[in-house]
């Protein structure tokens, strides 16, 4: 288990990688579902908590297998079988996701969890046996997370309330520390086309959701003969803003926002945010019908604001780590300004009818100013 050329032509996601990608599609799915229950029953911070402490387990997971896999992968018959251990640890997280959100029970979730970690451990000890000059840096990691994952154990001990979180969060910042921890003196080789191409893949996943939730609009359209207009309609603005978001996301070169050790820190990372916030309009969606059809406790004003805070958390996290530096001054400007926008969908009587026209003319300024040469994009950003 040598590590990769970074700089090898044609590389592309494996199969291995699209197939551990699928179990994400689980728990993902299970998180947004679970996300739009607690929001349609008016438990707002409960939900929000809850859905930000899962989520960075499932988008934590990945990111190490993810980032592990440009510099190591191997394909070979040991490495797949520590894979499909990782994923059925991801299996077992995603079955305690309903447990951990409607009762505050993380025991199944931090047994998946400690799996998958545990599995990491495995390989990044195994990529020490001939990692060379890389060697210290895979013992740190696999110190690291090792350690970790005895405080994830100990997790289960605390009491529910303001010390699980400020315990979560200790351990989560630990979790996050590890990369700089290892790799502070010398890195592991990513390969930037390779890497990206893993998170655009994700983002799919993602926003896959969204059209799911698209998608049951039309189902409960054909159950309400009387008012179906209501539900096609959020069906087709929801149809529009899905199509906007892969727009732009995937305008710029996302190659180009990891060319350093600190830069790819910061890309990796804000996905957090961007990951997160796709599956949340998924669930925000998901309310706003509640609210159509008289199941939810929230206003309609609280319900639009489930869609638009996610899309300006992902606006605002796309534009950060990759347009910024891709963008002349018209798109950093329209971009962010955006994002403030869609919160003002609220005023509106039909439900996601401004964020998709803003998400429509933020798309026809990209095609009008494509992204700029890279050379130039450094003089943009350095003046």
């Amino acid at each position: 288990m040598i590590p990769r050329d970074a700089a090898q032509p044609h590389r592309v996601a494996s199969s291995l990688e699209l197939f551990f990608d699928l179990v994400f599609v689980v728990a993902v799915s299970i998180a947004s579902a679970q996300l739009h229950h607690a929001l349609s029953e008016g438990h707002l911070q409960h939900g929000i908590i809850s859905y930000a402490m899962l989520f960075f387990a499932i988008w934590w997971a990945w990111m190490n297998f993810t980032w592990f896999a440009t510099a190591f992968d191997t394909d070979d018959w040991l490495y797949r079988v520590t894979t499909i251990v990782q994923m059925s640890g991801v299996l077992v997280l995603a079955a305690g996701i309903p447990s951990a959100f409607e009762h505050g029970h993380f025991a199944l979730v931090v047994v998946g969890y400690v799996v998958m970690r545990i599995a990491m451990v495995a390989q990044w000890l195994r990529a020490s046996r001939a990692a060379g000059p890389l060697r210290q840096a895979t013992r740190r990691y696999a110190f690291g997370i090792a350690a970790v994952q005895v405080l994830w154990i100990l997790f289960l001990l605390v009491p529910d309330g303001p010390f699980q979180l400020v315990a979560f969060a200790a351990f989560a910042l630990l979790e996050m520390s590890i990369p700089v921890f290892a790799e502070h003196e010398r890195q592991t080789p990513w390969h930037p086309h390779h890497i990206t191409e893993r998170y655009g893949l994700f983002t799919l996943i993602v926003l896959g959701e969204s059209l799911l939730a698209s998608a049951n609009a039309i189902i409960e359209a054909l159950h309400e003969a009387e008012s179906f207009v209501p539900f096609i309609s959020i069906s087709v603005l929801t149809l529009v803003v899905t199509a906007s978001l892969w727009w732009i996301y995937f305008w710029p070169e996302h190659h180009r926002a990891v060319g350093s050790f600190g830069s790819s820190l910061r890309y990796g990372y804000t996905h957090y945010l961007i990951f997160a916030a796709a599956a949340a309009f998924s669930a925000g969606i998901e309310v706003e019908l509640d609210v159509l059809t008289g199941k939810s406790e929230l206003s309609s004003t609280a319900a639009s604001f489930t869609v638009t805070v996610p899309i300006a958390v992902f606006l605002l996290g796309v534009w950060w780590v990759a347009i910024r530096r891709s963008a002349d001054r018209v798109v950093n400007t329209v971009v962010p300004l955006g994002a403030v926008l869609v919160l003002l969908d609220p005023i509106l009587p039909v439900p996601v009818a401004l964020t998709a026209v803003i998400m429509v003319i933020i798309v026809v300024f990209l095609v009008l100013h494509p992204p700029v040469p890279e050379k130039k994009a450094a003089v943009i950003e350095n003046a």
